[in-house]
């Protein structure tokens, strides 16, 4: 057992460890009961150089310098990384797994590596889309003028909101190098300052020096100047993600090595000397140029096939991004769509992905009305904040994971809509937009032909709604169990919040169990609320539904999927009897095929699978 093992045990376990961090020397533990710990086995844990117990439930380890390296080891066991049961994260591992993520380990930590090195940054570029927009549609309304010219002189005030934006595109390259240092195991700041060379004034100003020179570098003329007789390629590396990128793989090989041969307790000092002092010269000879040659020649062979045909590429892209995006395959083209705007000062692939998403919104729009519809107050709440989150902030995950890929007739729907918003995109000769934005209703006037743009997304939204609102996105086994449960939802919330009064009918009938029962209900009220949510199911309701299921020997299993259903998996589903069911009690039936059965029996579902397992045998 390694020692990251014995101070997790030492400490209660996993399963009593709430939350870790670290400071220079300490790992810090906030844990769920602190009365757990032995600290005196703690102490005696190799390595371990003392325990400090802390008030609330906290305590804490001092390792010394190797404290980042036991850290790391111990998010690293096993039982620290157990699944927290996330139904959207559990099926976006599994569609994952079906593609090319999930087959080579090399390739899912690739994308996971672009991902994690631009999701934190998410909302920073959200909150400057916004900008962006703002400065766009000031722009279409006559008040400045085109404010992503370099020719236009803006006034003051109007130069100080195009800074607005720019405070984050401008340091994208720092926010970049952060997240994927750490994502690669180095220190995020030691990247950060990596990084933070290329963009210094000094850095970019060595260009106006005497010595400088111009040169062509593959179709590029650049600026040069000789550092102690080494060509130095000047470049501005504002909003560059590239550079970054390369820059923190090599960051990471090179600290694991550096790891390997200085001694733990000096690791604090000396990796992230070492590593700068590699790091910094590599980076601004060598690696940020290749990152920015690296970035314009994938723009440039995007804008080759976008020039060569215009209509395939929008179309193509609004189609690709269904799949892409559970995938984890769409950040390689977050990237391209920046460099486009550091290499040309526009991008020509956002147009048509707003297809992809409207297409998206769409389909969740019609599974909103469809709910609304059929009084599915469960899909209603999903598809609702599921279509906020999209129109107002671009943001497709709610509705592709929420619902898309649970519903396998959304998907042909809305690839219908990507197709016709695409394809409008793609005859009016396409649509670029000269910054980065989420494409929603509110950055529709970020787009430089608006009117185009405009169509193609209402085309793609209207297209997909009205094929779901049409067609349904259900099968009729799943639309027969939802409307089974509305009604029987419906039917006990009726039940229970009838009136006072209204209760004497109920009451003459059951006079004699009421009267029975009511010395024990002066004991406990309690349970006359769960008598009256269960009033309409028989006393010998379980033994009646086991006949109604085919008989003990036909039932493999039973269990409450819901606080109103219970799922029963049969061996022969042609012995099943529907109307002995529904006599029996049972408020609705589905078949899910398979010999999977949801049964329909109001609240309490769990006590009920309770007995009717009893009944059963199981």
């Amino acid at each position: 057992m390694s020692n990251a093992a014995d101070i997790v045990k030492a400490v209660g376990g996993a399963g009593n460890i709430q939350g870790l961090t670290h400071c220079a020397t300490r790992l810090r533990f906030q844990l769920v009961d602190a009365s757990k710990v032995d600290a005196t086995t703690v102490d005696k844990i190799p390595g371990v150089m003392g325990s400090v117990p802390q008030s609330g439930e906290r305590f804490q380890v001092i390792i010394g310098g190797a404290v980042q390296t036991v850290f790391n080891e111990i998010n690293a066991l096993p039982e620290m990384n157990e699944s927290k049961q996330l139904s959207d994260a559990e099926l976006k591992a599994q569609a994952r797994s079906g593609g090319v993520r999930g087959k080579s380990a090399f390739i899912d930590n690739a994308f996971e590596f672009l991902s994690d090195s631009f999701r934190p940054i998410l909302g920073s570029l959200l909150g400057a889309s916004l900008f962006i927009t703002f400065m766009s549609l000031m722009a279409t309304l006559g008040v400045i003028g085109n404010w992503a010219s370099p020719d236009t002189e803006l006034s003051a005030s109007w130069q100080f909101m195009n800074l607005l934006w720019q405070s984050v595109f401008v340091f994208l390259p720092l926010m970049v190098a952060y997240n994927a240092s750490k994502k690669v195991g180095a220190d995020p700041w030691v990247g950060f300052a990596i990084m933070a060379l290329l963009m210094l004034p000094g850095f970019s100003g060595l260009g106006a020096h005497k010595d400088a020179y111009e040169m062509n570098l593959f179709g590029f003329t650049v600026k040069m100047i000789d550092i102690f007789g080494v060509p130095l390629t000047l470049q501005n590396y504002s909003s560059q993600v590239f550079p970054p990128l390369i820059m923190a793989l090599v960051l990471g090989a090179l600290y694991k090595g550096l790891k390997k041969i200085i001694p733990a307790n000096l690791q604090l000092i000396f990796v992230p000397f070492l590593a700068m002092l590699v790091m910094l010269p590599l980076t601004a000879f060598l690696i940020g140029p290749i990152g920015v040659y690296a970035g314009a020649g994938l723009a440039g062979l995007l804008q080759s096939i976008n020039e060569f045909n215009a209509v395939i590429f929008a179309i193509a892209i609004p189609l690709a991004y269904p799949f892409m995006v559970p995938l984890g395959l769409h950040w390689p083209l977050n990237a391209i769509m920046l460099a486009n705007i550091s290499t040309y000062g526009y991008d020509f692939i956002q147009g048509p992905m707003g297809a992809w998403n409207f297409a998206c919104f769409g389909a969740t729009a019609g599974v909103l009305y469809l709910a609304w519809r059929d009084r599915d107050t469960t899909m209603r709440q999903t598809a609702s904040g599921a279509l906020a989150a999209g129109l107002l902030g671009g943001i497709s995950e709610p509705s592709l994971y929420g619902i898309h890929l649970r519903y396998k007739r959304v998907y042909p729907r809305m690839l219908a809509g990507c197709f016709i918003g695409g394809l409008i995109m793609g005859l009016g000769g396409g649509v670029t937009i000269n910054g980065f934005v989420f494409t929603s209703l509110i950055t529709i006037p970020a787009f430089n032909n608006v009117p185009l743009y405009a169509s193609g997304i209402a085309a793609a939204f209207f297209t997909a709604m009205l094929l779901i609102i049409f067609t349904d996105y259900r099968t009729p086994e799943q639309r027969e169990e939802i409307r089974a449960r509305v009604a029987a939802e419906e039917a006990a919330a009726n039940g229970a919040e009838a009136p006072a009064a209204a209760a004497a009918p109920v009451a003459a009938k059951a006079e004699a169990p009421v009267a029975a029962a009511a010395p024990a209900a002066a004991a406990a009220p309690a349970a006359v609320a769960t008598a009256t949510a269960v009033a309409e199911v028989p006393a010998d309701a379980a033994s009646n539904w086991v006949a109604g299921l085919g008989g003990a020997d036909n039932i493999a299993s039973v269990d409450a999927v819901a606080e109103t259903r219970v799922r029963v998996q049969v061996k022969d589903a042609t012995l099943v009897d529907s109307d002995a069911l529904a006599a029996s009690g049972v408020q609705g039936v589905a078949s899910l095929g398979g010999g999977i059965w949801h049964l329909v029996v109001g609240l309490n579902a769990d006590a009920h699978a309770a007995e009717l397992k009893a009944a059963a045998g199981l």
